[in-house]
């Protein structure tokens, strides 16, 4: 059993405040303390690393990701943070010129990327189909938007598959509903000789970020049952230099059986749903709101859709309850949050409220929360899973959040500090490829939130972002996402601009991450600096 010493920085631990070493045995943690003791310990140790002030973490858990399109994104053109039109389509030009353009057009295949949100841009809209036709030179193009409710598609992609027949077409190439189905569809059966190749490229890119396990949420469009049991086996152990995936899966329920054959199939999945949505997004002003949107630009309904009814959510977390694992939903807008607590609510008739606490059910997103929907969320033991960078960028004076919902409701989006307050768990994630892995944008963006009574301490969002993705997914022992003795040795190793914990403020950067363990096997090493002896 291998035995590595890391001393001389800063641990964040529970149990010793003082902490500047920590050893790892294994795949477990065999002692944090000071140095004077860490000293006594290195001669015994197979491999001392000098951390040289570095911060130490337990390694982050990402609750929400989607990793083939994440790798779509990072081998194409990816679009995260994408500052307008001009230059998503600069982006698209170096992608055809580059490696990935070459190899599109050796495969047949089209273009892709995703993660673009015009909310955010001063254009107020995609780029057009006339401008992807310039930048991609004529080749296939698609382009998903970053809440995977539209995409834009250049002239050659559309008339291959006849887009411009289906419902959902536009003529300036923006695809939705039927259209989008279509497309997408096209992009994926394109991707799939290379899938594995595409979820591991993520999958890195996460461990880099010091990440050392992910959420994967699988769903029927984007992926077979069989596809998400290969990613599960490829990362089940250590020894395979990925983190860890935590696996969702995105099938409705409505009996028991429906269930059980799902988790036969899948056997190490942690819970049905994930992506289940229950209304559509803000972005897309498809959210279920009890008030109608404030910048509306079309007749029709003005509050968005249900996609799934109370009973719908009973008969699912009744049935999931009953085969003994977690149900999830995605849920936004108001109105969807009631219509998914009352089905809630209608199963605990049945089921019974302790039955659906010890099951330890989740909602994805749950921006728009009440005092009565904490107090549901609360008596029922429910967990929620948040994107903090999402949220944030929507935020502010001008936003599009305040140009959607008024000010009022805006400043109410993602209430973290009223969720911590009602003891509902936190997790978060990065909604890949919404937005990059990245944990520590997340926590900036929970101790800076928007709303000042919503900041959460830098601890709850640490917390929150890595205990709290383990116990989300009923992972793990008591220990687990906590850096103390037994616990199995997840850490990352960062650089700061100062010592100890990041401050986190408007000038500060992002602390760098120079290394990455999952239960004590390395799967991202750029110490620089940092040193390395053996003992």
């Amino acid at each position: 059993m291998t035995t590595t010493l890391y001393r001389g920085g800063t641990v964040l631990t529970p149990d010793a405040p003082d902490a500047t070493s920590i050893l790892v045995s294994g795949d477990r943690v065999a002692w944090v303390g000071g140095a004077d003791a860490a000293d006594g310990l290195a001669g015994a140790a197979d491999a001392v690393v000098e951390l040289d002030g570095a911060l130490v973490t337990p390694g982050f858990v990402d609750a929400h990701v989607h990793a083939l399109e994440s790798g779509l994104a990072l081998d194409g053109v990816d679009l995260a943070g994408a500052r307008g039109v001009d230059d998503v389509l600069a982006r698209v030009r170096d992608a055809v010129r580059g490696p990935a353009g070459r190899r599109a057009a050796a495969d047949g295949a089209p273009l892709a990327g995703s993660g673009w949100d015009d909310a955010l841009w001063p254009e107020d809209r995609p780029p057009r189909r006339d401008e992807l036709d310039a930048a991609g030179g004529g080749a296939p193009v698609w382009l998903g938007s970053a809440d995977r409710t539209a995409a834009v598609v250049s002239s050659s992609f559309a008339r291959v598959l006849g887009l411009d027949t289906l419902p959902g077409w536009r003529d300036d190439g923006v695809v939705t509903g039927e259209a989008l189905r279509v497309a997408w569809g096209a992009v994926r059966e394109a991707a799939e000789p290379r899938r594995a190749a595409l979820e591991d490229l993520a999958l890195r890119a996460a461990a880099r970020a010091g990440v050392v396990a992910v959420h994967e949420h699988s769903a029927p469009g984007s992926a077979a049952r069989r596809d998400l049991a290969a990613l599960l086996a490829r990362t089940a152990e250590p020894g395979s230099g990925l983190p860890q995936v935590a696996a969702y899966r995105a099938e409705l329920c409505e009996t028991t059986d429906d269930a059980r054959d799902l988790l036969e199939e899948l056997p190490g999945l942690r819970g049905i749903g994930g992506d289940l949505a229950v209304d559509g997004t803000l972005r897309a002003r498809t959210a279920a709101l009890r008030q109608p949107y404030d910048d509306v630009r079309a007749p029709g309904d003005r509050t968005g859709e249900l996609l799934l009814t109370a009973e719908q959510v009973s008969n699912h977390v009744a049935a999931v309850t009953r085969a003994g694992v977690q149900a999830a939903f995605r849920v936004t807008g108001d109105r969807a949050v009631a219509e998914v607590l009352l089905g809630f609510r209608a199963a605990a008739e049945v089921e019974g409220v302790e039955a659906l606490r010890a099951a330890g059910h989740r909602l994805g997103r749950a921006s728009m929360l009440d005092a009565p929907a904490l107090a549901t969320l609360v008596l029922l033991g429910l967990t929620v899973a948040v994107e903090p960078v999402p949220e944030a960028a929507w935020g502010g004076d001008d936003g599009p959040a305040v140009r959607r919902l008024g000010s009022g409701r805006a400043a109410s989006l993602q209430p973290l500090a009223d969720l911590r307050a009602a003891g509902v768990p936190l997790a978060f994630g990065s909604g890949g490829p919404l937005t990059p892995a990245g944990p520590w944008a997340a926590v900036r963006a929970a101790v800076r939130h928007r709303t000042p009574d919503q900041r959460i301490p830098l601890a709850a969002a640490v917390h929150a972002h890595t205990r709290g993705g383990w116990l989300a997914a009923g992972l793990g022992d008591e220990a687990t996402g906590l850096l103390r003795v037994g616990a199995p040795a997840h850490l990352a190793v960062w650089r700061t601009d100062g010592p100890g914990l990041p401050a986190l403020g408007p000038q500060d950067g992002d602390p760098v991450c120079v290394l990455t363990v999952r239960a004590g096997r390395v799967l991202f090493d750029a110490s620089g600096g940092t040193g390395r002896s053996a003992a």
